[in-house]
């Protein structure tokens, strides 16, 4: 895809259903466009912070005003005697518009061919976030957690006019939140960084490479999916590109990244390998589980390089970060625990993308561990087995899309315009509906599979509950689901 201004962005898709299939899904589409349109994705026009401006600092429920900073400083660590503030400022370098921050001071920054490519990937984030969120509410598969933030009151009401009904309950379309935090994060690592995730963080795979039919075929539970379908949805996972399968119960991710960078950096000092680090990403409700608190505690003992990235977005699910600690929230552990820490703004692409630099950097001279707090706002409910109206009242609004505010900065430098805005967002529905009828097409694993992939050779007994599970299957083939076969 090539238009008008600046350097050309390419997606790539391949659609190997019948056209008819993309039928319901183009007018699934069709409604996702309009709510787009009523968010304000397109490029211009940031949504007004639900706190004005947002000039002075940024809000978390129940917790004072964050305030800015226009450079980036860790705080903590060994040998490290700069003053800890209370609170730990935001580092930002862009305001809601999009503008560049004065007197902003980056060691590192983005290039036009990385922006180009981090603002493609958050766009293909959102669109297919939209797409696979309505297939969730149509009944398609079971499951959904967007990752870029939630469901917008504004985008519900534009897919309600399109479908001349009443704004159903919960809210069902999504409006932007904590994709930058993800996505820009990802660009600035090593590809051999190991990525351990919880749940949002589809941005980070997405841009390292992982198809989205890929994604489409773990939601739908195919046996095109790496697992086989035998995850639920959002439970992605590939070896190649070093995204360790995503677990459910919270904070587990945590020490499994902290021994993995242990690991790995003792066989690099062995081997002479090129030097690598794990990062974890979590929540801030994450942050108030105990193995939390162990990983912590063994990364800056035994000398980890894993950067600890937590979006702190005030919500864990319905609990407000007020009730989960009364200190300076997530970052101001670090200097306790001995890690160096700083605070940035989630929704600022490049100040995300500094700050994990400068991290991955630190991680590697010090040999230990970093923590960073992204700030970020949750745009709606935390999955689609949530009603966010029920505890954060009718209104999820918030600070503007990332997505806006980054494409603004790039229009800004002239490396983007809104001709390619439109192009992007069109390849990448296109894209989308392209992964999703090859999914809904493709077969799903057999019964007998489900026995497969534990033990090398399968025992006695599990070979004998394969049989008798088989002819069950074939016995019964009325009770099995769509597209699966007994073996």
């Amino acid at each position: 895809m090539e238009v008008g201004c600046g350097a050309p962005i390419h997606i790539t898709h391949r659609a190997t259903a019948p056209a008819a299939r993309l039928r319901p899904l183009a007018m699934l589409a069709a409604a996702a466009a309009a709510a787009r349109r009523g968010v304000g994705v397109a490029l211009g026009g940031a949504r007004r912070a639900a706190s004005g401006d947002a000039s002075d600092g940024l809000r978390l429920p129940g917790r004072p005003t964050l305030p800015f900073a226009s450079s980036l400083t860790f705080v903590g660590g060994r040998g490290n005697t700069t003053p800890v503030p209370v609170p730990i400022p935001v580092f930002r370098t862009l305001t809601e518009a999009g503008a560049e921050v004065d007197g902003v001071t980056l060691n590192d920054d983005l290039d036009q061919a990385s922006a180009l490519a981090v603002h493609a990937s958050l766009a293909r984030l959102q669109t297919m976030d939209a797409l696979f969120h309505e297939c969730q509410r149509q009944g398609r598969f079971s499951f959904y957690m967007t990752s870029a933030g939630g469901w917008g009151e504004r985008g519900e009401r534009a897919r309600a006019r399109a479908r001349h009904t009443r704004p159903p309950t919960p809210p069902s379309l999504p409006s932007p939140g904590e994709e930058a935090t993800s996505v820009a994060s990802a660009a600035a690592l090593d590809p051999g960084d190991a990525i351990f995730a919880q749940y949002r963080e589809a941005g980070a795979l997405l841009h390292r490479g992982f198809p989205v039919a890929a994604f489409a075929h773990n939601c739908y539970g195919t046996a095109l999916d790496p697992g086989l379908g035998r995850q639920m949805p959002i439970h992605y996972g590939s070896k190649a590109l070093h995204y360790h399968t995503v677990s459910s119960p919270l904070a587990t991710q945590l020490p499994h990244a902290v021994g993995h960078a242990y690991a790995t950096a003792a066989a690099a000092a062995r081997t002479g390998a090129p030097p690598t680090i794990s990062v974890a990403y979590f929540g801030d409700g994450a942050a108030s589980e105990g193995d939390a608190h162990a990983a912590f505690n063994f990364a800056a003992v035994l000398r980890s390089p894993v950067i600890f990235l937590c979006r702190d977005n005030g919500w864990a699910i319905s609990t407000p970060s007020s009730q989960q600690y009364a200190g300076d929230g997530v970052a101001g552990r670090g200097p306790a625990y001995g890690m160096p820490s700083a605070r940035v703004d989630g929704g600022d692409a490049r100040a995300v993308f500094a700050a994990t630099a400068a991290a991955r950097r630190l991680a590697l001279e010090t040999r230990g561990p970093v923590l960073l707090e992204a700030v970020s706002h949750r745009a709606g409910h935390h999955s689609t087995s949530d009603d966010a109206s029920r505890y954060r009242g009718p209104s999820l609004g918030g600070p503007a899309d990332p997505a806006t505010r980054f494409g603004a900065w790039l229009t800004a430098k002239g490396w983007w315009c809104a001709d390619r805005e439109a192009a992007l967002r069109r390849a990448a529905r296109e894209e989308t509906l392209a992964a999703l009828a090859e999914a809904e097409a493709a077969p799903r694993a057999s019964v007998a599979s489900m026995f497969d992939d534990v033990y090398d050779s399968l025992p006695p007994s599990l070979i004998a509950q394969r049989a008798v599970a088989v002819a069950a299957a074939r016995a019964r083939p009325d009770r099995l689901p769509p597209g699966v076969a007994p073996e």
